[in-house]
């Protein structure tokens, strides 16, 4: 994983512009243009979309995967991660290994997080089960909005807390 630059942005508006994509995500706009991509670079890079948002690549050449994410939560205490893979790359471990990479970092590197959420759509079980791999525990269920789709879907809440966490890892489950 690392910052998202100019040379992903052929990748990216490729990837992204998908709609079994799109509409699993809820900020991802269908289409989903090279200019979109461009912007998505932009204002990351300026830290408008946070600081924390990485590109997904593959080890052994850099190729642009997807894309993943933390978004603090006005508690202070709370993160939400989020993560998109593009379409070639599904079902091959890379989103699974991206998560847990970035619920890593953040447990190591922030003392004052608590608790990671993590939401996905409720027919999208591929995110479910990445979800549930990284030892979140399902809190509930509710609507989210969708901008591919300009409307609201139902969700499924998950939580992870530091002690399960370090739980889990103490025990080797992750």
């Amino acid at each position: 994983m690392r910052a998202p630059h100019e040379e992903d942005i052929d990748a990216l508006s490729h990837l992204a512009n998908n709609a079994k994509v799109a509409t699993m995500v809820s900020r991802m706009p269908h289409p989903y243009t090279a200019n979109d991509a461009a912007d998505f670079v932009r204002r990351t890079k300026n830290g408008e979309i946070g600081k924390c948002v990485y590109a997904i690549t593959k080890a052994e050449n850099g190729a642009f995967m997807g894309c993943c994410g933390v978004e603090p939560h006005a508690d202070g205490r709370t993160v939400e991660i989020g993560y998109w893979l593009g379409e070639p790359y599904w079902n091959q471990g890379y989103t699974t290994e991206a998560c847990h990479a970035l619920v890593d970092m953040v447990f190591r590197t922030r003392e004052n997080v608590d608790q990671i959420d993590a939401r996905c759509r409720v027919m999208n079980i591929a995110s479910r089960r990445v979800i549930q791999k990284c030892g979140f525990q399902f809190q509930g269920s509710g609507l989210a909005a969708s901008l591919a789709l300009g409307s609201n879907v139902p969700v499924e809440w998950y939580r992870l807390d530091r002690k399960t966490w370090m739980s889990l890892r103490s025990w080797g489950s992750l």
